[in-house]
């Protein structure tokens, strides 16, 4: 059920992505030649590497020890969520995420059993370049990164800064805390398999397709889901 409805809203997205104006999305791509060379590697990365990793990973494993997995580095997630939507003035939102790593980290066993979603605590998904585009800054161009994959110069720069906001960076001992980044990108890939699997049947551009649904994802995120005049093509710099 949890691939299932993801798969359902990537391809949401994409399909959203598909409708985006050719002129808009090469304004918002003048690295488009660099960028399809690293979505190149990544693929090859994934097909390689990943894929086959998360495809074992979901066979094997049993479904509710992926299940504690996910939930497990979603509580330590909403800990940096919690902190960008105070920074983003979200008070709200920010005590909200506050009741969820309370409760899931006591009641949840360390965050093993979401209590808190069945509590009805939203659960909510911030970082530093929403911040960032909260505060004004613009996306700037898009981005694909080595392994991290799509990205926009906002976001890119907001990278570092998520990365030592992520409680599991400062997990000991290190080959504890290398395990488990291990473990949950393999979790993140394999819940995104049903997704990039039906991905992979209807993009006849896949690089043009996953650009316009990212932008446009992102564009939404940064508004929390409000209406706005696409930003992707524009320089970074305040928004008008």
């Amino acid at each position: 059920m949890k691939n299932t409805s993801k798969a359902l809203l990537l391809t949401s997205a994409l399909l959203l992505g598909g409708c985006a104006s050719s002129t808009a999305t090469n304004q918002a791509d003048p690295l488009e030649g660099f960028n399809r060379a690293m979505f190149s590697f990544n693929d090859t990365v994934d097909r390689v590497a990943l894929k086959p990793a998360a495809t074992a990973y979901q066979d094997v494993l049993p479904s509710f020890a992926q299940t504690g997995i996910n939930n497990f580095f979603g509580n330590i997630g909403d800990v940096w969520t919690m902190v960008n939507n105070f920074l983003q003035g979200k008070g709200e939102a920010g005590l909200s995420d506050v009741m969820r790593v309370a409760v899931n980290s006591t009641f949840g066993f360390g965050g093993v059993l979401d209590i808190a979603s069945e509590a009805g605590i939203q659960k909510h998904k911030e970082d530093f370049g929403q911040t960032l585009g909260k505060w004004g800054v613009g996306s700037g161009p898009y981005v694909v990164l080595p392994l991290f994959g799509p990205s926009t110069l906002r976001d890119t720069a907001a990278l570092p800064v998520d990365i030592y906001g992520d409680l599991w960076t400062y997990a000991t001992p290190v080959d504890v805390r290398n395990v488990g980044a291990v473990v949950r990108v393999i979790d993140l890939r394999a819940s995104a398999l049903n997704a990039t699997n039906l991905l992979e049947d209807v993009a006849l551009d896949r690089y043009t397709f996953i650009r316009g649904a990212y932008l446009q994802r992102r564009e939404s995120q940064v508004n929390d889901g409000a209406d706005a005049k696409p930003s992707s093509d524009k320089a970074i710099g305040p928004q008008s």
